[in-house]
């Protein structure tokens, strides 16, 4: 049975073989009948064959185009969250606890890590910030404040009215000694119910701006003592309730780099940028090595003037004007400048726009009002400079001998460069001057100005969103605490000035504005500079604080922190 099988098997072997043979030599055949001997005809239709192959690669050329075409229709190129942002700013950190920030530097961190109960929309108005509702009652003299729902520090522990309360009697507090107390004088803080309210001694039309303080944690700082707050561990690592929170800090002999981490429980959303850094520089040359080296992002410490020195191909300039104006206040209190008049020769003898060229692109300030807080009908009219009048005047009221003024600013800015000039001015017209030109910070904040021991301050302050002046010249101010630098007093000044912060009737709030410059205009207390501007260096290829942003102060550029991005990516639309 099995050969049979066996035969079988290899009778069919066979015939398969000689199958594949004869496919196989008809094969040969088929390739040399219609391939091999045709090869020599090519040459007959190139041209067609050159015409296929480029028809082919022209459609596979508009399918891809046409791929990436209708591609970047359902894409946008956008920013994504993660990265680094790094600013470079000027100036000592000496403290993270924002009571204390004076500093550049210190500024800049206050705004990144806390809140405030009010704050600055991007319209340059006075807006709700971890308040909820700020409600005024009788005329303006009673202030209710709610906070929001759910707020929390960077710890996770809620923020409540009673860290509201904390802080503004922390403020209050004079062995604390703040800048912000000047907003909180002798009003009367008290929770009632689910609120803080706040009673003022008279009516405050615009007082919501006042509460544009940072709140601190009770539950951190409830036990320490005010007389040396500052001291506390929270000043190097404090709990925080705005967009980022500290991580680490490095220090050098001059620098420190302080590391910061978005916040999740910040109240307007966690941030996109996973991490931003400040650091600190001593002066102008090495901040600006730090940006051309691409070791800083960002910064707002230099002048349109710096640009010359900045890698334009990398950089991209933003210049903003902000509510802060320089003046050469002029101390009404000291020996050598209680005449009025003499104060009137000076202003007429100081060329104001000679120090004004040293500070391109700002605007000229005569007043101490700006427009964009509010528009008069009339201005008073200025003395035009005259020299040779003035120094007629100053050489009569000196009498024999010179009078000698002390002339003092803080190392900041163009401030030291202006006060230079200033100085050579003054000596023009007669005067010796002792020019003294001291660190910025809280030293400046806490010795020089309460101390008054100058003739006249070079300096720049804050006019905020609101033409509240009271600050600066009511005589209430006039004191070691105020910041009614020119210790200058004028009852009608007095008057004006109370009558125009407690009505909400704009006509009447005008003409008492009207009354303050011209009584401001006669006496001099102060001699307008120029309104200060915000010089915005940063790289090409991030996202910062939107064009349009109106900004009151410079730390106003973080209103919209949390949307600042370092990372590119396309995102798909939805057709």
């Amino acid at each position: 049975m099995k050969n049979p099988l066996k035969k079988r098997g290899q009778k069919i072997i066979r015939r398969f073989s000689r199958t594949a043979d004869k496919v196989q030599e008809e094969g040969k055949e088929h390739i040399k009948e219609n391939f091999v001997k045709r090869l020599s005809r090519i040459a007959n239709i190139k041209i067609l064959i050159v015409e296929w192959i480029l028809l082919v690669t022209a459609l596979i050329l508009l399918a891809v185009t046409q791929s990436v075409w209708f591609g970047n229709s359902y894409t946008k190129a956008t920013f994504a969250a993660g990265g680094t942002y790094t600013e470079g700013t000027i100036g000592k950190v000496t403290s993270l606890n924002p009571l204390f920030a004076t500093t550049s530097s210190e500024k800049t961190l206050s705004r990144l890590l806390f809140s405030t109960l009010s704050t600055i929309d991007f319209a340059g108005q006075t807006s709700l910030g971890l308040a909820k509702t700020i409600t005024p009652e009788q005329d303006g003299k009673v202030w209710s404040v709610t906070i929001k729902d759910n707020l929390k520090w960077s710890d996770g522990e809620p923020i409540t009215k009673e860290d509201v309360y904390f802080t503004a009697k922390l403020i209050q507090n004079p062995a604390v000694n703040t800048i912000y107390d000047t907003n909180l004088s002798r009003v009367n803080i008290a929770i009632i119910e689910d609120q803080v309210v706040f009673t003022l001694p008279a009516a405050y039309a615009d007082f919501v701006s006042a509460l544009n303080f940072p709140i601190l944690p009770e539950h951190i700082l409830k036990d320490a003592d005010p007389k040396t707050i500052i001291e506390h561990e929270f000043s190097t690592a404090p709990v925080t309730s705005g967009a980022f929170t500290v991580n680490t800090i490095q220090s050098t002999t001059a620098e420190k780099i302080i590391y910061l981490s978005a916040n999740p429980h910040y109240y307007k959303g966690k941030p996109l940028l996973n991490t931003f850094v400040v650091h600190t520089y001593t002066d102008k040359a090495s901040l600006i090595d730090a940006i051309n080296a691409g070791t800083i992002t960002a910064t707002a410490e230099l002048s349109p003037s710096d640009a010359d020195a900045i890698d334009t191909n990398k950089f991209y300039e933003k210049n903003s004007s902000i509510n802060f104006g320089v003046f050469a206040i002029l101390n009404t209190t000291s020996e050598s400048l209680k005449s009025k008049d003499l104060r009137a020769a000076i202003r007429q003898g100081i060329d104001v726009n000679e120090l004004r060229a040293l500070v391109p692109n700002t605007i000229a300030m005569d007043f101490p009002l700006i427009t964009s807080q509010i528009q008069l009908s009339k201005y008073p009219k200025i003395p035009e400079l005259d020299v040779d009048t003035a120094k007629a005047k100053i050489a009569e009221l000196s009498g024999e001998n010179k009078i000698t003024l002390n002339l003092v600013t803080s190392d900041t800015g163009c401030l030291p460069i202006l006060a230079g000039t200033l100085t050579r001015q003054l000596q023009n017209l007669g005067f010796e001057v002792n020019l003294s030109i001291e660190p910025e910070g809280q030293d400046f904040i806490t010795n020089t100005i309460p101390k008054r021991n100058y003739d006249i301050l070079l300096y720049e302050i804050e006019l905020g969103a609101d033409p509240d002046l009271l600050t600066y010249y009511h005589s209430s101010q006039a004191t070691s605490s105020g910041l009614n630098l020119s210790n200058y007093t004028n009852a009608l000044v007095d008057d004006a000035l109370l009558a125009a912060r407690e009505t909400t009737n704009k006509t009447l709030r005008i003409k008492k504005y009207e009354t303050f410059l011209e009584y401001w205009t006669e006496d001099v207390p102060a001699i307008g500079l120029y309104q200060s501007n915000l010089t915005y260096f940063y790289n090409k290829n991030v996202r910062t604080f939107e064009n349009d942003v109106r900004l009151v102060s410079p730390t106003d550029r973080f209103v919209d922190v949390n949307s600042w991005a370092v990372n590119r990516a396309d995102k798909n639309q939805t057709p």
